[in-house]
């Protein structure tokens, strides 16, 4: 189908987008200065205590267009079974020091904000994709997460330090994932590096031994579908989808490993800890009706345990659906948030994951949060007292969850824009969904193909998360963001309102807490 030859400006309206919601689209000049005047020569000043472990086999998996990289993995296997994995995680504290221009600018963000179109950093480039980047072949800061797993996936101990690293080579999600599954041969990004082979196949088993555990234990296991607009000559031609693979499985189960290991140490030294929490879900009963439309049935008060089980009996009898039903109890389990637990006490815990401890700490050049957990663990490593009163760690904890939802709602809305642009020339036309909204502020259905996200406007009374739905395309307007539908199934009659929308589209506040 021929598409309309209106133009869009996209990178305005991904700004436009950042600063409605309180985020900043440019670095200030001093903390690009702070940034220039940097360099990567640590060895002649290194501290003692810090680990040369630029000898270990380290490679990093992540997506194409990467360059902040976070994280590099390596294991070993152990006699008894099992194995020891280690987690290194970019120093950034060491490059992005408290009460400098660049620190200021990073809490004012939060986070890095992926539009589709344009990546707004936290940090200055010249650190985020260099300097405190593990970029292949380069010597860099790190810290470790140094851990022992048994032979059932469980981890039975470890320990946290600072490292030099260096990482070997940077592989990609989708190339990996599809040589893992037996789709595609060996990359020759991993034939390349002598041993990498071997290392990455330990992992891949050493992952699924983790995930295993975390199953048994009540971990939620979803099938989420992540969508990346495709543009040429600055126009949306297609809405390519991401689906997980072994190689996610891989990262994410590491991660999770690495993150329960932070707080375990932290705690241990009596050290206050910010944890990311998921608390029990509101809409429990929402999600058991599910289950009973679905032929199955969930307990009545909300247990992790019942809920993966659930999810996997699903996973089984209908894989293409459960991406669907995967957004649907996603949505209903509500926002993560973060909270300050000081030693001696006990957090919300984190329902999806199964958990009770759990923090955000390996991503550092992407959130302020990881950064903050960074100070906290040399200060603990130091034995010193924490870089930061009570309230202050309160505040930065509230904060960081209002950035982090707020940067989901720009990302959110950019890929309306997009969706918006793929979809104008079928208005009119009807598609089949999935509710992943509903409640006073609107209805919001997700298309099955084209993947695109928007409010149902008219004809919407009695649609709940995770129904499935049959909507009419009524109006567009890309460069808001709005995607406007009506129910078109039989059940969805005129009504004498029919042809005025009942709630209307509101802009989203500005969070004026911290300019």
């Amino acid at each position: 189908m021929t598409k309309s030859p209106v133009s869009y400006n996209l990178n305005l309206i991904a700004r436009e987008a950042l600063h409605r919601y309180g985020f900043f689209s440019e670095i200030p000049e001093r903390a690009r200065n702070e940034a220039k005047a940097m360099h990567g020569d640590f060895w002649p000043h290194l501290e003692t205590g810090v680990k040369d472990l630029t000898a270990l086999l380290w490679s990093s998996i992540d997506n194409d267009d990467s360059r902040d990289l976070d994280q590099i993995e390596y294991c070993e296997y152990r006699p008894d079974g099992g194995a020891r994995v280690m987690i290194a995680i970019a120093d950034v504290d060491h490059y992005v020091r408290q009460g400098t221009y660049t620190d200021a600018h990073a809490i004012k963000n939060g986070v890095t904000v992926y539009t589709g179109i344009e990546i707004f950093p936290m940090l200055p480039e010249r650190l985020c994709n260099d300097l405190s980047s593990l970029v292949p072949g380069e010597d860099r800061l790190a810290v470790v997460m140094d851990f022992l797993i048994n032979a059932e996936g469980e981890v039975k101990s470890g320990e946290v330090y600072r490292a030099v690293v260096r990482n070997r080579a940077k592989l990609i999600y989708e190339i990996v994932g599809d040589w893992f599954e037996g789709r595609k041969p060996l990359p020759e990004s991993v034939a390349n590096v002598p041993g990498l082979e071997d290392q990455l196949l330990l992992q891949d088993k050493i992952a699924q031994l983790i995930k295993e555990s975390r199953r048994k234990n009540g971990a939620l296991e979803f099938d989420s579908i992540e969508t990346k607009p495709i543009f040429k000559e600055r126009q949306v031609i297609e809405i390519a989808l991401r689906q997980r693979n072994r190689a996610h499985q891989l990262i994410e189960n590491f991660m999770i490993a690495a993150n329960g290991v932070m707080v375990n140490f932290l705690r241990a030294k009596n050290s206050p800890v910010i944890q990311r929490v998921v608390k029990t879900p509101e809409r429990w009963e929402r999600i058991i009706e599910i289950a009973v439309e679905l032929g199955d049935s969930l307990p009545s008060r909300p247990k992790a345990k019942a809920l993966s089980d659930f999810l996997e009996r699903q996973h089984k009898r209908d894989p293409q659906r459960f991406p669907d039903l995967s957004l649907a109890v996603i949505k209903l389990l509500g926002q993560g948030e973060y909270d300050v637990v000081y030693p001696g006490k006990k957090g919300e815990g984190h329902f999806g994951l199964a958990v009770q401890d759990y923090t955000h700490s390996t991503a550092p050049n992407r959130r302020y949060i990881d950064l903050i957990v960074q100070r906290l663990l040399k200060a603990a490593l130091n034995k010193s007292h924490a870089p930061y009163s009570h309230a202050e760690l309160m505040h930065i904890a509230s904060w960081c969850t209002d950035r982090d939802q707020f940067a989901k709602k720009v990302e959110r809305f950019m890929r309306k824009v997009a969706a918006a642009m793929m979809l104008l020339d079928r208005v009119g036309d009807t598609f089949d969904g999935i509710i992943t909204g509903a409640s006073e502020k609107g209805t919001y259905v997700r298309l099955l193909n084209p993947p695109a996200e928007g409010r149902v406007v008219r004809r919407f009374e009695g649609m709940d998360v995770g129904d499935q739905v049959t909507v009419r395309l009524i109006k567009l307007s890309p460069e808001r963001g709005y995607i406007d539908f009506e129910g078109a199934g039989a059940a969805y009659t005129p009504k004498p309102s029919a042809d005025t929308y009942p709630h209307s589209h509101r802009k989203p506040r500005r969070n004026s807490r911290r300019k």
